[in-house]
C-alpha cells in the first residue's frame, strides 16, 4: 500500500471515528428519549438540530467519500481490516472527553487489535 492509498484509509477510519464521537456528544446533549409517535416531532427535531450530531453525519458522507477513493485503490481485504484502527481512537477518545472506563482487560483486546491491523497492512 502506497502512502496516498494509505492516507485515504487512515482518513476514511478517521473521519468514521469523529462522526462517533460527534454522535455521542450530540446524544448526551439531547438526552435519553423514548420512541414514540407523541414525541417523534420534538426529539426529531432536537436530533436534527443538534449541531453535534450535524458534524457526525457530515464526517459521515465525507468518510464514505474518502473511503471510496480508498476502495479504488486499495484491496478490500485490505482496507476493510483498518476500520479496526478506529476502534482504538474511539477508546481513547471515548476516555478521555466522556470519561468511559478503559479496563485492562479491554486495553489487552484493543492491543490484539492493534498487533491484527499492523500484520494484515504487512500481508
Amino acid at each position: 500500500m502506497n502512502s496516498l492509498s494509505f492516507a485515504l484509509v487512515l482518513t476514511g477510519v478517521l473521519l468514521n471515528a469523529a462522526a462517533q464521537l460527534l454522535l455521542k456528544a450530540g446524544a448526551g446533549r439531547v438526552g435519553h428519549f423514548e420512541f414514540a409517535w407523541s414525541n417523534a416531532g420534538p426529539v426529531g427535531w432536537q436530533l436534527a438540530t443538534e449541531p453535534a450530531i450535524l458534524g457526525g453525519l457530515a464526517c459521515y458522507v465525507v468518510s464514505v467519500v474518502v473511503w471510496i477513493m480508498a476502495l479504488s485503490r486499495v484491496e478490500v481485504s485490505i482496507a476493510y481490516p483498518m476500520l479496526s484502527i478506529g476502534y482504538v481512537v474511539n477508546a481513547v477518545a471515548a476516555w478521555y472527553l466522556f470519561g468511559e472506563a478503559v479496563s485492562p482487560l479491554r486495553l489487552t483486546g484493543i492491543g490484539i487489535i492493534v498487533v491484527g491491523v499492523y500484520i494484515v497492512a504487512r500481508s
